[in-house]
Order: C-alpha cells, then sequence, then structure tokens
C-alpha cells in the first residue's frame, strides 16, 4: 500500500456573522501496528482564540477549539499523511480459544470487554437476536470465522445501502426493518447483533481508500466511513466493513473507536445566533496515493 494523504475540509456558512462555541474536532488518524501517521495539519478559519488536543477515553486525538471573534463562515481543514500496511487477514488455528464459538473471554479481559459485550439498544421482541443466530451453523460449534464472514457479507449483499441526511445514526431495528441504512447505520447494526452473541465488538469512524479498479463496487466513499472492530482472544480486535464486504483493515483508514457512534462525531460543535442564520454546510474530503496526489 501506499503512503496515503487525507484531505478533509468542512466549511458552515451563515446569513450574518455569528458566534462559536466550543467545537471537538476528531480528524487525525489512530496511529497502529498497520498505520502510521507522518504528518498532520489542522487549519481552523477564523482562528481560534485556543486550541488543545488531548485523548479521550478511548485514546483517540481529539482537537478543542474555543472561539473568541465572529464571523459568517467557519472553515475546518485537516490534511493527514500516513504510512498505510495492513496486516495480512488473520486465521485462527483450532488451537486458539475463539476457533469455535461459542467461546470464552479470559477472566483479565472481560471486566475490560463488558461493555462492548453488553447490547446498548432495545430488541423487545427478539428480532436482532433471531437475525443474528442465523449465522450459526444448525450442529454446533461454529468456526467463529465463519460467523463473523458471513455476518459482515451477508449485510453488504442484502441490505441496501443509502446515504442519511438526518442526524446521528437510525436504531438497529430500523435497519433490519427497512433493510437499508447508511455505513454508520450498518456498523451499528452489526455491532448490536454481535453483542447478543455475546462477542464484543466496537465502532470505528475513519476513511475509505478507493482506488482505481475498486472504486465501481465500494459504497461510503467520498465522506468519512464507518466499520466494526471485534474482538477475539488471541487475535485482538479485528476489522470487518459490513459496507463494502471487508475483512481486515485493508483499504481502511482508522481514525477513532467508541463503545458507540455517539462518542465518534467527526466534526462538532455549537454556534451562538439566531436560530435561522445557519445556510449551510459544505465536506470535501479526498484520499489519494502519493503517486496519484503528484499527478494532479
Amino acid at each position: 500500500m501506499p503512503l496515503l494523504t487525507i484531505h478533509h475540509k468542512t466549511e458552515y456558512r451563515y446569513s450574518r456573522p455569528v458566534a462559536f462555541g466550543e467545537h471537538r474536532i476528531m480528524l487525525r488518524p489512530r496511529d497502529g501496528h498497520d498505520l502510521r501517521v507522518l504528518s498532520s495539519r489542522l487549519e481552523i478559519d477564523p482562528g481560534p482564540m485556543m486550541l488543545r488536543w488531548i485523548h479521550d477515553v478511548f485514546g483517540n486525538s481529539v482537537a478543542i477549539a474555543t472561539f473568541d471573534e465572529r464571523a459568517d463562515r467557519l472553515t475546518v481543514s485537516s490534511t493527514a499523511t500516513i504510512d498505510h500496511n495492513p496486516a495480512d487477514p488473520f486465521a485462527l488455528t483450532p488451537d486458539d480459544p475463539a476457533y469455535f464459538y461459542p467461546f470464552l473471554y479470559d477472566d483479565e479481559e472481560i471486566t475490560d470487554l463488558r461493555e462492548y459485550i453488553t447490547p446498548q439498544y432495545g430488541d423487545p421482541d427478539g428480532q436482532l437476536s433471531a437475525w443474528a443466530l442465523k449465522f450459526l451453523d444448525a450442529q454446533a460449534p461454529t468456526p467463529t470465522f465463519n460467523i463473523l464472514s458471513r455476518m459482515t457479507h451477508g449485510i453488504r449483499e442484502t441490505f441496501s445501502y443509502r446515504k442519511r441526511h438526518e442526524h446521528g445514526t437510525q436504531h438497529p431495528l430500523d435497519t433490519l426493518q427497512t433493510g437499508s441504512g447508511s455505513c454508520r447505520d450498518y456498523a451499528l447494526f452489526m455491532i448490536e447483533a454481535l453483542r447478543r452473541l455475546g462477542i464484543a465488538a466496537r465502532f470505528v469512524s475513519g476513511y475509505l481508500f478507493i482506488h482505481g479498479d475498486r472504486a465501481h463496487g465500494y459504497v461510503g466513499g467520498g465522506s468519512t466511513h464507518a466499520w466494526v472492530q471485534v474482538y477475539l482472544p488471541s487475535a485482538g480486535w479485528i476489522e470487518f466493513d459490513p459496507t463494502n464486504g471487508i475483512v481486515g483493515s485493508r483499504d481502511l483508514i482508522r481514525v477513532a473507536v467508541a463503545r458507540d457512534p455517539r462518542q465518534a462525531i467527526p466534526l462538532h460543535g455549537t454556534y451562538l445566533g439566531p436560530a435561522d442564520a445557519f445556510v449551510g454546510m459544505d465536506v470535501s474530503i479526498n484520499v489519494v496515493s502519493a503517486g496519484e496526489q503528484a499527478k494532479a
């Protein structure tokens, strides 16, 4: 995989100058074994009175900006260059404790994983549980990878992807009943289904690298992307993208992980002024390889 550069620009437009409240910006890629940030630049106009960086409870990088001047536009531009080296797809062996489902998490890990195993959304009639159970073999035990792979590809093949402009992520039952949703909806749906099987799963926000011949088959590009991480004993956190049927971190650029999508919003803030002052928001995102960037 070549070096990749991510350009992400968001511009808020107002009909008159307004004051800005605190803005939390979660756009810097998350370093890991397969991803190393080589450079990162954040530009904000008008310039903030103060800009500070923190690591949140999940270890994500968050920039917090506060302002002391009014303006009719607010522009946030992030540029990051990364070295992305996805690991080979994971392969459990029959000797691994999670090779077959059901499996048990180690006593030393279960306390820290509990919130990723406990369902966060209601399922009063057991519809999510029933859907999740369809991926188990009739005769137990089922190879764990088969469950995860079937579920990832099952969502991609049987649900209809659609961009939603409504605020937030829809309830997993809405995704199931309509058979459609955005990448964030798919991720949350798969997470909740896995949690009902007792498998630890969490939400990932980041970017999708759409390259050449893959452009026709991928969806969810042109904006931030979302997928799932699953924790397995001896394998750790493994990526699954139900929107595109990707297993592993190929073409996925991780920015933030969270228990719930509401904890991984790329850019969130407030303004002080009349409600009708807000005119609109424009977002442009481009992920390119170093070679493509040089030709541009």
